[in-house]
């Protein structure tokens, strides 16, 4: 049970993951009532990704994560990529709106579409902009001196965990977003794109830490390290898991793309569809 319990108590996480667990499935029970029939599959990725999210914030990975730099490295493997991956991979645009009520899903949706909502997120969905903060902030908080500054300051540290998971969220939607060009999504080609240029600066940072001569990061010299392992090995094996667990995770991605775009094609472009009607 000690395992299970948290290190620090976060009140953010415990919010985030409940709600998303509980908006989902609320969302679920009322798509069943309506007659509609959301995948399984995408409802066991959904909540994979967010026990995934909780289990690596508010358990005891959580400490093994501020004194260990290889779970550390894991910890944000899980928070940048994997869950929100998986959490995007469960259509939340399908399911979502159903915990709200018809009035107030009308008036969130107005709400979403305003301007002053609705200008920033495209700036940040922008295919320029989108890999440059996905990979940027990688390369930020593994600066050293970042990062000796973030894992001494507990809200600077959970600073630096919420801003992979929402960075995560904006990314991988747009990247595995179901809609097409032709329903205002991002091309699919585009997305390979992009996967391809996280992919490369992620290897070369991770290859330039796993193969550093020094020791870079020596926070945990400073606070001490859970197990009593070499500091070298240590950031070895983190680097290892900044190189080749986070770019295969571009791969896995391009798969899905693919995927998405061969579906696509097998549909007729809007154009023929409303040509075919007339």
């Amino acid at each position: 049970m000690q395992l299970l319990l948290p290190y620090h108590f976060y009140p953010e996480v415990v919010a985030f993951c409940a709600l998303a667990a509980g908006g989902y499935a609320l969302g679920l029970r009322r798509m069943v009532q309506a007659g509609e029939r959301p995948g399984v599959g995408a409802a066991i990725a959904w909540f994979t990704g967010v026990v995934l999210t909780y289990g690596v914030m508010h358990t005891y990975l959580d400490y093994l994560s501020q004194y260990m730099f290889w779970v550390h490295r894991g910890q944000h493997l899980v928070l940048h990529h994997l869950a929100p991956f998986l959490m995007v991979l469960g259509a939340p645009h399908r399911v979502l709106p159903y915990a709200f009520p018809p009035a107030a899903r009308a008036r969130l949706g107005a709400v979403l579409r305003h301007p002053v909502l609705r200008w920033p997120y495209r700036t940040v969905q922008h295919p320029l902009i989108a890999p440059v903060l996905f990979v940027g902030l990688i390369f930020f908080w593994l600066d050293a001196e970042i990062h000796f500054d973030a894992m001494l300051s507990i809200d600077l540290y959970r600073v630096m965990n919420a801003s992979m998971v929402i960075d995560g969220l904006l990314f991988w939607w747009l990247i595995v977003d179901p809609r097409g060009r032709h329903a205002g999504g991002l091309g699919f080609g585009v997305r390979i794109l992009l996967l391809w240029a996280i992919m490369i600066p992620q290897i070369m940072l991770g290859a330039h830490i796993g193969l550093a001569d020094g020791v870079l990061y020596d926070v945990y010299a400073v606070c001490g390290r859970a197990w009593p392992i070499s500091p070298l090995t240590d950031q070895q094996i983190g680097g290892l898991i900044t190189w080749i667990p986070a770019a295969m995770m571009s791969v896995i991605g391009a798969l899905v793309v693919f995927r998405l775009w061969l579906r696509e094609s097998m549909q007729p472009e809007p154009a023929v569809a409303n040509g075919a009607k007339a």
